[in-house]
């Protein structure tokens, strides 16, 4: 397959509409995700997951259904890409892909987190918990809850933490929250900062149900569903998965409140140490 993105005229061609378009990229876990919103629809969205690597179906994958839907890098206002937590190698091949295209092009670049992208998949839900697969019997998480199909209100910080914990947690409502909820969708300045108490009465995770979604459910649905009985209940299994044209829209709500990030600057989200750094720390007796 030919994909020479910087070599082709017609990927530069002159820009046909006033329509705001984000391409949204996604490889934070095994499934490579492209996307191409505007302001009206998801234009396309295509998915692949194989044996082969990120690094090597990630940009065949987005020239492939550029070119189906009939549109150029001209064609592009932003490019968003999930910047973690996730993968550490699938966070590093989205992020160089997605700044060297704006790099090259110069299109607005925005860092969406996956998870933040993943609850989106379950907005109007009330209380939801993503996790995905962290390995090592951990999830990366946090907490949401989502009064309306059109708000997304993030109320935990990003946690790599075991089932148990989470379920723990869960249980007894003692979630280590933020001070201030962050509005994940929509991104305005006025919504961002709001005190957690104006959701947690509400929202109290003890009290009502909490609906979970990600890679990890299939792996710890039946511990979850022993710690937490009723309360729990289990996303349909399309809603699992990360889809590229979340992350695209919230890469184009974050681009229509002129929040777009400096590509120089944004760095991926780990949440906890590499297996490199580990093993690092540790011959050197935990030296800083």
């Amino acid at each position: 397959m030919k994909w020479e993105i910087s070599c082709s005229n017609e990927y530069w061609s002159i820009r046909k509409d006033d329509l705001v378009r984000v391409l949204g990229i996604d490889s934070a876990t095994l499934v490579a995700g492209m996307a191409i919103v505007d302001e009206q629809r998801v234009v396309v969205e295509g998915f692949l997951q194989t044996r082969r690597t990120h690094s090597e179906r990630l940009l065949p994958l987005i020239d492939w259904w550029m070119r189906e839907a009939e549109l150029s890098l001209a064609d592009i206002d932003g490019i968003a890409v999930t910047n973690g937590p996730g993968s550490f190698t699938g966070l590093r091949i989205g992020m160089a892909t997605a700044k060297g295209l704006a790099q090259a092009t110069g299109k607005a670049f925005i860092g969406i987190p996956t998870l933040d992208a993943l609850a989106l998949n379950l907005a109007g839900s009330g209380v939801i918990c993503p996790i995905l697969n962290a390995r090592k019997g951990e999830v990366y998480t946090a907490l949401y809850i989502s009064p309306a199909v059109d708000r997304v209100i993030r109320l935990s910080n990003y946690l790599a933490v075991t089932p148990a914990s989470l379920i723990d947690w869960l249980k007894t409502g003692t979630w280590p929250l933020l001070e201030s909820s962050l509005e994940v969708y929509p991104r305005t300045d006025e919504s961002i900062g709001q005190r957690i108490n104006q959701w947690w009465p509400t929202a109290k995770p003890a009290d009502q149900p909490i609906t979970f979604l990600g890679d990890a459910v299939p792996i710890y649905w039946e511990e979850i569903q022993q710690g937490l009985g009723k309360q729990a209940n289990r996303a349909l299994p399309g809603q699992n998965w990360l889809r590229a044209a979340q992350v695209a829209l919230l890469g184009l709500n974050a681009l229509q409140h002129g929040q777009a990030d400096d590509y120089r600057l944004v760095r991926p989200i780990y949440v906890r140490a590499s297996e490199a750094e580990l093993k690092l720390k540790g011959r050197c007796g935990g030296c800083n």
